[in-house]
């Protein structure tokens, strides 16, 4: 089944599985309108369209629809009645499938895959295992987010800082266990996801990070 709508607060997470680089994330609900800020924010930091792979929830296609859609008129036919409305409709290149779990009495029943847009999708690379992990290392880093805590942020925006320096740091600070790469000489370094991603060229220090210069400041 698909997955609806809901007024907590959630953390929406985009993610690039190959490099294990968070690409960007919205704290808000779980609704249409928070769906399409955080594929807005996806696009504007990618350079092509990749693959997307989303669980059951339903916003996501209509995020991407708004995100890459094209309107699509229709001629008028000439016959009676109203003609038919304009509609968004996906790009060739668009490609978007999801991974469906059924659970009956909270345990897992079925999981299956489904294609939403776009045609010859591997069905290997039809999988969230990498985010699911990713956010089971959220919920262990930061009490924020564990369940039934008391730890919990009481305003949102708070929450939203705080998964910034979370994030900042796990893409350019943290090497990641799984980007392991040896040279010549057969030593083994390990990249941050940033590095691994060629955005910088060494995993950078928390000082590095929180000292760096990421706007102009005005000479005047």
């Amino acid at each position: 089944m698909d997955e609806f709508e809901d007024d907590g607060t959630w953390v929406w997470v985009s993610y690039a599985s190959k490099y294990r680089l968070v690409l960007a994330h919205v704290v808000g609900e779980r609704k249409q309108y928070v769906a399409d800020r955080l594929i807005k924010s996806t696009k504007d930091r990618l350079a092509s369209l990749p693959i997307f792979v989303s669980d059951g929830l339903k916003f996501y296609a209509a995020a991407l629809l708004n995100a890459y859609g094209k309107l699509k008129k229709f001629h008028p036919t000439g016959r009676r009645g109203r003609p038919r409305k304009p509609k968004m409709v996906p790009p060739r290149a668009l490609k978007y499938a999801k991974v469906i779990k059924q659970r009956e009495n909270g345990r897992l029943k079925k999981v299956s895959k489904r294609c939403v847009f776009g045609k010859d999708i591997d069905p290997k690379s039809i999988s969230t295992s990498l985010i699911e992990r990713l956010n089971l290392t959220l919920r262990q880093d930061n009490n924020r987010l564990s369940r039934k805590t008391i730890g919990f942020s009481k305003k949102t925006e708070m929450l939203d800082a705080s998964m910034i320096l979370y994030f900042a740091n796990f893409n350019f600070c943290r090497a990641h266990g799984s980007l392991k790469h040896r040279d010549i000489g057969g030593k083994v370094s390990t990249n941050c996801p940033a590095k691994e991603y060629g955005l910088i060229d060494h995993n950078w220090s928390l000082k590095e990070l929180l000292t760096y210069q990421y706007h102009v400041i005005p000479t005047n």
